[in-house]
């Protein structure tokens, strides 16, 4: 018998060791001591048990959970007909699950202390799960999933959780009644002033200032919730020509007691030359206090910033917008310097810029902002592309930003500002509930009537479990927050007053989200939802999904929408939790992730065009919020190539990314992509292709997650998909 193997098991307090077979023969050996010598298992049973365990392990293509295992050898002793001794190994089994049910979370508490908590240092690829705001983090958030599976949800819900049918997001904040994301109302804060720890914040007298003011608003929204925000550069506008003013009375005053003439060439040139120098400390302030403020959740806000010139009105201040956006890109182009000061790419903020008429051809004002965001992108992996032209269709005409990577409000009549025009800042979303489409498909057999009978199944689970986001959030008290609920981010309520008026009537929205509509294809009619067969099965179940948070919301005055869910741990979880309830599907189960949302598979050859023309009849089916993306080669060379897919984005779907790399080896300085390679013990590891470091802490990657850039290093799903990702976009034909 071999009793080594390369197989990881992960335990129950999440640290992933490497598989024992001498384990499982002594447990065999512990039940069988307990009956008696007649019913007993002789030694070459016992081994034969462990054998036939090892190798359907081998046969595994994820590390496998210790209650698998545990399963795996009472079906062996039952096999063996040694049935009273496996009654002895379950009793032993239940005792210990008893036991365990007092300490599971110190268990898990102390693992992630001690840094052996695999899944959790893995969870979230922003967050340094070493360093201790994170643990203190993580800490809080053991204790508040423990309170949620314990107290807070009902058992169906969390069994259907756990089992991988539907995910619900965030349990670790559910506890505090916390909310997702949401569009900053920062015009609000820096025009009529705000609060900030109690302190009084009044209007800013310069841009530089309000740049200042306004990481402080993003760094205490941060704290206060558990998603992404985005603000845009358009409310920062105005105060250009504040300091251009200033600056202007300052100059003038310079030049009349130095006796100089008061030219008003000379004036307007030196005020310009200075604002410039203001602008570019503004933009400095706002990047390297984003990344570097400490959020209480141990990460960088996770914010995104955007650009869309025609927010304000032409002229001056629509220069100026367009003035803010260049030193933007330009210092985003050449990014940050790491600890050894070496310039790399950060994950935050994340940029948006928005394709419109006047910036989108070459004779158009501001082509050189677009000509920029392109060479930004191709070296930094940002900014990523709202079509103006394409949102206005499928947005009655309004055009704005996602909150964080990709949840989108959606457009309420009831929602208006004074002057009339749809509201967007101060709303915000309750949160996210996903179904897993992949096993509503293989819980069906492929029979399309069962089908649709579990699809109606589990979309009322998920609205259950969508009510119990809701109903947490009601009744929370302003006080929780102050920066968000009394002093402007999200609203100016009394102290005392609840939120409650802000989760109905379009306020607020909250997201049905689905993942694997590929697999479930493949499952459902054998086909990708790329081919015919599957692209027209695929549509009808993302209407289905449509119609019911239609339903639920004429119903409930609750803005329920659809969600293009960004896996990123779940997708693995989503995947092992598939393979153990049915086995290895070719095609469908058999990776260690799932497919994000509508995506066209990683694997699947495609063009860049062609994807993304596809993918846009998906992404208009998630108004909630979804985004598409296109795997491209090095293009800092091939600029062309880049506008070339900007202008198809504009024309033709709404949000939309290229995924580029950005990476850097400290051990021996090579700036190419790092590699993805299978070691000795089967696990995935990164590469560096020059010198074979695989020391994670000397090793900078940054790869888009599933919407956003992350630098931290993800699980083993995860970790595939990424090695499995194919180009949509060859260097021969980056010309197209």
């Amino acid at each position: 018998m071999d009793t080594s193997t390369t197989t990881n098991v992960i335990k129950r307090n999440g640290e992933e060791v490497h598989f024992d077979l001498d384990k499982i023969v002594n447990a065999i050996k512990a039940a069988n001591r307990e009956v008696d010598r007649l019913h007993q298992l002789n030694d070459f049973q016992i081994m034969a048990i462990a054998d036939t365990i090892s190798q359907q392990i081998h046969r595994m293509t994820h590390a496998v959970n210790v209650e698998d295992i545990q399963d795996m050898v009472e079906t062996g002793i039952m096999e063996m007909r040694g049935y009273e001794v496996a009654q002895k190994y379950v009793r032993y089994r239940y005792k210990r699950e008893l036991s365990r049910k007092s300490n599971t979370t110190d268990n898990g508490i102390l693992a992630l202390i001690d840094h052996m908590n695999e899944e959790v240092k893995q969870e979230n690829s922003n967050k340094n799960p070493v360093i201790n705001s994170t643990q203190r983090d993580y800490m809080a958030g053991e204790v508040s999933k423990d309170l949620t599976r314990r107290v807070l949800l009902p058992e169906d819900v969390v069994k259907a959780h756990e089992e991988g049918i539907i995910h619900f997001h965030d349990s670790d904040y559910f506890a505090q009644r916390e909310h997702n994301c949401d569009l900053l109302n920062l015009e609000d804060m820096l025009q009529n002033g705000t609060v900030i720890s109690e302190t009084m914040i009044e209007k800013p007298h310069s841009f530089f200032t309000a740049c200042n003011v306004t990481t402080q608003i993003v760094a205490q929204v941060a704290s206060n919730q558990y998603g992404g925000q985005s603000f845009t550069l358009s409310h920062l506008a105005p105060f250009v020509d504040i300091s251009r003013q200033k600056l202007r009375k300052a100059v003038i005053a310079e030049r009349t007691e130095c006796g100089e003439p008061l030219d008003e060439a000379i004036i307007q040139k030196v005020t310009e030359r200075r604002l410039r120098e203001e602008v570019k400390s503004g933009i400095q302030t706002i990047q390297y206090q984003l990344i570097t403020l400490m959020t209480c959740n141990g990460q960088a806000p996770f914010v995104t910033i955007f650009m869309y010139l025609d927010e304000v009105p032409e002229g001056q201040t629509r220069d100026d917008l367009a003035m803010i956006i260049e030193e933007v890109l330009i210092q985003r182009m050449q990014g940050v310097k790491n600890e050894k000061g070496v310039w790399i790419t950060p994950a935050f903020p994340k940029l948006i810029y928005t394709l419109d008429e006047d910036n989108i051809t070459e004779d158009s004002k501001y082509w050189y902002l677009t000509e920029l965001a392109a060479k930004c992108t191709a070296k930094r992996m940002v900014p990523d592309y709202i079509s103006a032209k394409i949102m206005r269709e499928l947005k009655n005409g309004n055009v704005y930003t996602c909150m964080g990577c990709r949840s989108f409000l959606t457009v309420e009549d009831s929602q208006r500002n004074p002057d009339g025009s749809h509201k967007f800042y101060g709303r915000f979303n309750q949160g996210v509930v996903t179904l897993n489409l992949v096993d509503v498909a293989c819980s069906s057999d492929g029979d399309m009537d069962r089908f649709w009978k579990i699809l109606d199944e589990r979309l009322d689970l998920c609205h259950r479990a969508l009510r119990c986001r809701h109903e947490r959030l009601l009744g929370t008290v302003s006080d929780v927050a102050p920066i968000l609920w009394q002093h402007g981010a999200l609203a100016r309520l009394k102290k005392g007053e609840t939120i409650d008026k802000l989760l109905f009537n379009g306020y607020s929205t909250i997201s049905l989200g689905y993942a694997g509509l590929h697999e479930m294809c493949v499952r459902m009619t054998g086909h990708s939802h790329t081919a015919p067969q599957g692209r027209d099965f695929a549509l009808a179940v993302m209407q289905k999904l449509n119609d019911k948070c239609k339903e639920w919301k004429e119903a409930e005055h609750i803005s329920y929408s659809v969600y293009g869910t960004p896996l990123e741990s779940t997708t693995y979880k989503f995947a092992k939790c598939l393979q153990k309830r049915f086995g290895i599907i070719p095609g469908v189960t058999d990776k260690n992730y799932i497919t994000n949302s509508y995506h066209v598979h990683v694997t699947e050859k495609i063009d860049a065009f062609s994807k993304l023309k596809f993918e846009a009849d998906f992404q208009k089916l998630s108004p909630g919020g979804a985004i598409s993306y296109v795997e491209v080669p090095n293009l800092q060379t091939n600029i062309p190539a880049v506008l070339s897919v900007m202008k198809f984005i504009y024309e033709n779907i709404m949000y939309a990314e290229l995924n580029t790399k950005s990476d850097y080896c400290e051990n021996c300085g090579y700036d190419g992509e790092i590699k993805i390679v299978t070691d000795p013990s089967g696990k995935l590891v990164w590469e560096c292709p020059n010198c074979g470091n695989r020391d994670q802490t000397k090793l900078f990657v940054a790869r888009r997650t599933c919407g956003y850039i992350g630098t931290q290093f993800w699980n083993q799903g995860r970790t595939q998909e990424i090695k499995d990702r194919v180009l949509h976009m060859s260097c021969g034909t980056c010309d197209s």
